[in-house]
């Protein structure tokens, strides 16, 4: 079963991530959302409690049914993975451990969904070659980002990584733009998820 890990803060869920859960319901039997409760590469300075970003991303999902329809290929199921897994939270750990509880099910592919800004920043990552190797991402544009010429770099590291450029126009909304407006009182009617 082809299955997606789109793991993040989350803090908020906007339409952007709606956007993706969306894009990837087309390629993806599933797709596990993963709220981290705390990036090991981010400061998370004034981030919300993990348990509030769960408690939110669990409503947003409630606001859109068709999203977890788990007889609909493409459906979406929240997971805590994360929060059960010792700290720090890195992404390859997060992969195992799900690969490990889906192989039961049969053979499972997993790959992990990342951004632009992200694949640009992966070999900072815990082990980014298992990652790329092993799982494999599909990697959705971000502005500034010039996704086919980092995959070629990450590709002559080694013509084996598993990367997938997934097409998609960006939305242009970010969680910490929604948070800096909601610090100044404005309003975020229509980009919250």
């Amino acid at each position: 079963m082809e299955t997606a890990l789109y793991g993040g803060s989350f803090n908020p869920l906007h339409i952007g991530h709606l956007a993706i859960l969306r894009k990837l319901a087309d390629s993806f039997e599933r797709i596990y959302l993963v709220v981290s409760p705390k990036n090991p590469l981010k400061d998370n300075i004034d981030a919300s409690s993990a348990e509030t970003r769960l408690k939110a991303a669990s409503e947003a999902l409630l606001r859109h049914p068709e999203l977890c329809d788990g007889s609909r290929r493409g459906h979406v199921i929240l997971s805590d993975i994360e929060f059960r897994l010792p700290s720090p939270n890195y992404s390859i750990n997060t992969l195992d451990a799900l690969a490990a509880e889906m192989a039961a099910e049969g053979p499972v592919s997993l790959t992990m969904v990342v951004g632009g800004d992200q694949i640009a920043d992966i070999r900072r990552w815990k082990d980014y070659e298992r990652i790329l190797l092993e799982y494999g991402v599909a990697v959705f544009p971000r502005e500034g980002c010039d996704l086919e010429a980092i995959r070629l770099d990450l590709l002559s590291e080694n013509p084996d990584y598993k990367i997938r450029l997934m097409d998609m126009p960006e939305v242009p909304v970010s969680s910490s733009e929604i948070r800096l407006a909601l610090s100044k009182g404005q309003s975020v009617d229509g980009l919250l998820m």
